[in-house]
């Protein structure tokens, strides 16, 4: 699904030309309408610009794909020693790898960047490609798609007021586990309080992406302390975060949604194609953020805010609302694609 979404975002991209599709040995030599037959799962079509082009097998015909691109982007259901195995032999073939995967996400020297919030990690690309004896080559990955509703509601207050603790809870929509209700008709009606990995993501992957690049990698920060619950849900796409968090040093609830309304990154100073004009919107109705009303906010790549209130157990409160196939996983790696090309990265 992630897959489908790169070629919708992709078809007509202002800088990015698809020149090459990869998949395993079971799609290689196909049609790419073929070879994904009737499990196309988007509202829109497949693009007419890639129905008809061959598939390659992403193992197997490496030199070919290189030779043809500039970089690429990787999203594949494998094992993550393989996956990290794959993703280091494109870098060695000296073509950037952009990954939607896990694999890599605590390698020290892989930067894991949500390109409004740390775009300075992106200078540990040297170190890695001291590492990994390349020019050009490298990994950048993109963060867990839970992430990207609450940590950057959680970012830009740290540095003022010093976000001590968080509590989250995340609902997540099934195309996050690739399904639709057509594929997954248990979940109509119904609620599973589990999703394999992924609460030990929550609280783990902050700690990187507030960390600090010392002597070749990454360091991770050892605060805030985070604590996590994902759920699924059934809705088809976009998760909710109900968040709740302590300060160093209180603010006041006007403070908070004046950092939040004014807040922004290197995506937008830069005018970056996929960089949404506000990254974050603060509702002020009781009943939003709403993720069906939300999620599709700037082509899925704002984070909705809303319910900012005390609590009686934490300093605050409130509910952020992302698009998990979007600003989560293929629009938020094609946005980081995007950031590097812009810095050089990709030179």
């Amino acid at each position: 699904m992630v897959g489908q979404r790169f070629a919708l975002l992709l078809s007509d991209h202002p800088w990015f030309t698809v020149r090459a599709l990869a998949a395993s040995a079971n799609s290689a030599g196909k049609s790419y309408e073929d070879a994904i037959g009737s499990r196309w799962a988007m509202k829109a079509p497949i693009p007419e610009n890639l129905k008809k082009m061959e598939v390659f097998d992403a193992e197997h015909d490496i030199d070919k794909i290189t030779a043809a691109v500039d970089f690429v982007f990787c999203a594949v259901n494998m094992k993550k020693d393989e996956i990290k195995a794959l993703e280091e032999k494109y870098a060695k073939h000296e073509c950037p790898v952009i990954s939607n995967n896990s694999a890599h996400r605590f390698t020290p020297d892989v930067p894991m960047i949500i390109p409004e919030i740390n775009a300075d990690h992106a200078e540990i690309i040297t170190a890695q490609r001291k590492r990994l004896g390349t020019r050009r080559g490298f990994i950048a990955v993109k963060s867990n798609c839970s992430l990207q509703s609450y940590v950057p509601a959680l970012y830009p207050l740290d540095e003022k007021f010093g976000v001590e603790r968080c509590l989250v809870c995340t609902y997540q929509a099934i195309s996050g586990a690739g399904k639709t209700f057509e594929r997954w008709p248990e979940m109509i009606d119904n609620v599973i309080p589990y999703i394999g990995g992924e609460e030990e993501k929550s609280e783990k992957e902050p700690l990187k992406i507030w960390g600090k690049v010392e002597n070749g990698e990454i360091v991770p920060a050892d605060s805030p302390k985070f604590t996590a619950q994902c759920i699924r849900v059934p809705v088809s796409d976009g998760h909710l975060a109900a968040v709740f968090v302590d300060f160093k040093k209180k603010p006041s609830k006007e403070e908070i949604i004046d950092i939040w309304n004014s807040y922004s990154g290197e995506p937008q100073k830069l005018g970056l194609p996929h960089a949404p004009k506000q990254f974050l919107h603060y509702y002020t109705e009781d009943d939003m953020p709403q993720t069906k009303l939300c999620r599709d906010l700037e082509g899925g790549m704002a984070v909705s805010v809303g319910r900012l209130r005390e609590d009686t157990q934490y300093d605050y409160k409130f509910v952020c609302v992302s698009h998990n196939t979007l600003r989560g996983a293929a629009g938020g790696a094609v946005l980081l694609a995007e950031l590097l090309c812009a810095k050089g990265w990709m030179d």
